[in-house]
């Protein structure tokens, strides 16, 4: 590297400095040179390097500023080179927004690192925006993207776990998960990677966080300074944290392998090109611009190879974003990108610098005025050492304005009372003086926004949080808000276009955030049906909140004739945006994910069923039905156990329900399912009864589907026999498993209830067995789903419990009823709570006198008439003919009563005995 006299003076400066704290030369010494000739080396680049910070209004205004002086031909972005395409779209976009990378399916990365997303948030003070609306609406002028792409980022992470890069837990407002699990790329990561570094930094600065520091020693210094000065000094902090870095490997490996490919990709179209050096602006953040790897430059080293990206298909799009997703996903304060939004409007109101619009920018109004078109810069002159003075000259005192801190102080105040505090005129006060106080402990001139908002959180939140949000939440709003992006209808893809489009006969606002209720009378409009379909996909595709059904339920086979909905889909837009990654149409993508989940290795046949109801409901598909009905039949003979019995049973009923209302037949899976599944239940019920793992639950729907399918199976030609010979394999040892085989035998007729009432009883007279006796109870209450016609037994058995179970086994029993009737509520309390009401009295005088009808007296039976059964009917009729007579009458038919003569049949016999014979002969 050649010696120039530029900065001569300074490292003179620093070695002496160095030699009076270290007492000689030493590694501080050689710090401090190393800084200086980082910032030496890039500023004599022929390629001028823009060193930048992300987000910061400092860098967004000295952008504007450069780009409107040296008017480059080139503008290399340190951003993904494959998001390039999507950067024309911003300008359908309201800021903030984010550039995202999306790729559903891996192929080439480890499997559970899927779904991959990669996103590059996009504010309007941001140096970035400045150098992309520069280069897009100036004609000659080319946007070359130099960083890595998304596959790569992904590429050179280690393939332990997940990746490292995964993004900071989302704050507590909803909008700072806008941008999901993806990855963050950001322009400029400026942060001291030294721990004690940072720590030092803020307490001599006498602030709380990284945001504040930097806003009060970095930005404000360099908010109005000139372009030498702002570049010398962003290189020289570049170099320092660059230097101070711990040493992480695999960071400073992966910082390194950045700025090779950047150079080279940035050398390769200088090449392509042919292009002058002088006529390119390179912007990056300031890390990277002190790089020292042997690519670094025009001239640097050759030779970097760059890998071939995988196979992965990746979709692209843009995202809505906000200030909180971006503090979320990159670590910032809480409020700090909302204080840098206020602040570049102050930079620019300050310095009069034009900064970069892109025309027909959504949120902004058109203005007639143009940029002047500047003449190409001459020769750069050599630079000039603006660092010195900077580092040498006091600070400016910025004079206290206080209109603005009284502003503050009552708009505070104005918002504190909306959200529900008992703010007055005196708290504004309060504020207004504390925050001087406090700027004053802390060496500061003038509040920052930091210090005005410990004062609004000291004087108004005081000891409760009565309101909605916080007094800090309150300030951060105050301060620009929360500003939230929005994706233009030109910029979404084309299922995002679709279903707006669907949904326009609604007349409703869809793009704009929050609430909307929407009518829908489909009696009286049939084409609101249409709307209807594409909301109940929605709902199911989307996250909750963002289509929620008021009124009106679309099952299978039903559809409502009135609905109402809320929908957020401006709210929702990013979630709506990533489906358009997986097909055109929301039916494609719902058919995707069905199959996906049917055909998943780990799929139980309860999601298949679930999928296949989907369909029929959602899609109205047969074909689909079908093909997802074939794969519930396959993946029903692997399972091996009666875990899913339950969620089985119910579906497989709703089907055969729908099937049986609305088709001419049953199609062809679900008799091939009921057959089926009624010999693979019947081979699992001996090892459910005796599984210690199995609950009464999914017993009890396991006999359930025995016995409610068995018609239909018996008609496809199974064989009843195999069931009977389950249950008598069946040796069950749990009291509750127990009880359920008693009513499986009672179903089958192995056993009558009088048997049944023997045993129970047995159960309550021995008083080993009693404690145990809920637990057979349980199991009778699980019998009613395969056995419903018991439930005049289970009342009876559980009258006798509460009559006769003392209270140590009763009360801690009853927890145990209440969870059995909730978790089966659907179908078992009703049937105890209608046949309750059938047997006890409707009346409270009523009870006293009532006695159970199983223990009430029988009923003596009517006096055989003599002339025996045969006969009994007919002389009861002919004794009381009144009856018959009326009947006759009603129907319109005449006759005379006749007397009888005797067994009419006998009489016959006798006179023809023939058939008697032969009979006979036949069976002896």
């Amino acid at each position: 590297m050649s010696s120039e006299p530029t900065f001569d003076p300074l490292r003179a400066q620093l070695q002496q400095a160095a030699a009076e704290f270290a007492g000689g030369p030493d590694a501080l010494q050689e710090i401090l040179l190393g800084l200086v000739d980082d910032v030496d080396r890039a500023v004599r680049e022929p390629l001028e390097i823009f060193p930048v910070c992300h987000h910061s209004p400092a860098s967004a205004v000295a952008m504007a500023r450069r780009l409107r002086e040296k008017q480059p031909k080139v503008v290399y972005l340190e951003l993904c080179e494959d998001l390039a395409p999507l950067l024309t779209e911003l300008r359908n976009c309201r800021l903030p927004v984010a550039v995202q990378a999306f790729a559903g399916e891996t192929d080439g990365f480890p499997a559970d690192w899927a779904p991959l997303s990669v996103v590059a948030p996009i504010t309007e003070a941001s140096a970035e925006y400045q150098a992309i609306a520069y280069a897009l609406d100036t004609p000659g002028v080319e946007l070359v993207l130099v960083d890595r792409s998304a596959d790569h980022v992904f590429q050179w992470e280690p393939r332990t776990g997940e990746p490292s890069d995964t993004p900071a837990p989302a704050g507590g407002e909803p909008e700072s998960g806008l941008h999901g699990d993806a990855v963050g790329v950001e322009l400029g990561d400026l942060r001291p990677r030294f721990a004690e570094l940072e720590e030092h930094l803020l307490r001599h600065g006498k602030v709380r966080h990284w945001s504040e520091w930097w806003h009060q020693y970095v930005e404000l210094p360099l908010g109005d300074s000139d372009h030498d000065t702002y570049r010398q000094v962003m290189l020289l902090i570049g170099s320092l944290f660059r230097r101070l870095a711990p040493g992480d490997p695999q960071r400073v490996r992966l910082d390194e392998e950045r700025e090779r490919y950047m150079w080279t990709r940035m050398r390769e179209h200088l090449a392509a090109t042919g292009t002058d050096p002088g006529d390119c602006l390179y912007v990056c953040g300031a890390f990277h611009a002190a790089s020292r790897v042997e690519e670094f430059g025009v001239l640097g080293a050759d030779g970097y190879r760059i890998t071939p990206r995988t196979a992965t298909v990746w979709q692209y799009g843009l995202i809505p974003s906000s200030h909180a997703a971006i503090e979320a996903q990159f670590g910032l304060a809480a409020g700090s990108v909302s204080i840098a939004a206020t602040q570049w409007a102050k930079n620019l109101k300050r310095t009069t610098v034009d900064p970069y619009r892109l025309d027909g920018q959504a949120g902004r109004r058109k203005t007639a005025r143009k940029a002047k078109a500047l003449a190409p810069a001459g020769p750069a002159a050599a630079p000039a050492d603006k660092l010195s003075g900077f580092l040498q000259q006091a600070p400016v005192i910025d004079r206290l304005d206080e209109a603005e801190l009284l502003g503050w102080s009552v708009e505070i105040v104005r918002a504190a009372r909306r959200n529900g505090y008992l703010a007055s005129t005196a708290d504004a006060i309060a504020v207004f003086e504390t925050s001087i106080l406090l700027a004053g402990m802390r060496d500061r001139a003038k509040p920052t926004p930091y210090d005005f908002q410990d004062a609004a959180v000291t004087c108004i939140e005081k000891d409760g949080l009565p309101g909605r949000r916080s007094v800090h939440r309150l300030v951060e709003i105050m301060m620009g808000g929360d500003r939230i992006g929005q994706v233009g209808y030109d910029a979404l893809p084309p299922l995002a276009r679709d279903v707006h489009d669907r949904l326009a006969p609604l007349g409703l606002k869809l793009d704009q955030r929050g609430v909307k209720r929407a009518l829908l009378d489909i009696a009286g409009n049939p084409e609101l049906e249409r709307c209807s379909d594409v909301l109940w996909i929605l709902r199911h595709l989307l996250p909750d909140g963002a289509a929620r059904p008021i009124m009106g339920e679309r099952t299978l086979g039903e559809r409502s004739l009135q609905e109402s909905w809320d929908l957020a889909l401006g709210t929702h837009q990013r979630a709506l945006i990533e489906l358009g990654y997986e097909g055109v149409s929301i039916e494609q993508v719902l058919e995707h994910r069905l199959r996906r989940a049917a055909y998943a290795p780990r799929a139980t046949t309860a999601e298949v069923l679930a999928a296949v109801e989907d369909a029929t409901r959602l899609l109205r598909s047969r074909r689909l039905a079908e093909e997802l009905g074939a794969r519930a039949l396959e993946v029903l003979a692997t399972e091996r156990s009666v875990d899913g019995a339950p969620e089985v049973l119910r579906r497989v009923r709703r089907l055969l329900t729908h099937y049986r209302t609305s088709e001419p037949v049953l199609p062809g899976w679900i008799e091939a399912f009921a057959k089926a599944g009624y010999a693979h239940y019947c081979t699992l019920l001996p090892t459910a009864f005796s599984d210690e793992f199995a609950t009464p639950r999914q017993v009890a729907a396991t006999l359930g589907f025995l016995f409610s399918m068995e018609s239909l199976a018996l008609s496809l030609g199974s064989d009843r026999t195999q069931l009977e010979l389950a249950v008598a394999q069946s040796h069950p040892e749990d009291p509750a498993r127990t009880a359920l085989h008693w009513a499986a035998q009672v179903h089958l007729g192995g056993m009558d209830r009088a048997e049944l009432r023997d045993r129970c009883d047995a159960l309550l007279a021995n008083p080993l067995v009693l404690p145990s006796y809920p637990r057979y109870l349980s199991g009778l209450l699980h019998a009613l789903e395969p056995v419903p016609g018991l439930t005049d037994f289970v009342v009876e058995a559980v009258s006798h419990a509460f009559g006769r179970l003392p209270d140590p086994v009763l009360l801690p029993w009853l927890p145990s009823l209440i969870g059995t009737l909730r978790s089966g509520g659907a179908e078992l309390a009703p049937l105890l709570i209608r046949e309750a009401g059938r047997i006890f009295p409707g009346r409270l005088a009523a009870l006293d006198s009532w006695v159970p009808p199983w223990q009430a007296e029988p009923v003596p039976g009517l006096p055989v008439i003599a002339g025996g059964p045969a006969t009994g009917g007919a002389a009861l009729l002919a004794a009381h003919p009144a009856t018959t007579d009326a009947l006759a009458q009603l129907l319109g038919c005449t006759g005379e009563w006749q007397q009888a003569a005797g067994p009419a049949g006998a009489a016959l016999l006798g006179r023809h005995p023939q058939t008697a014979e032969a009979l006979a002969a036949v069976l002896l």
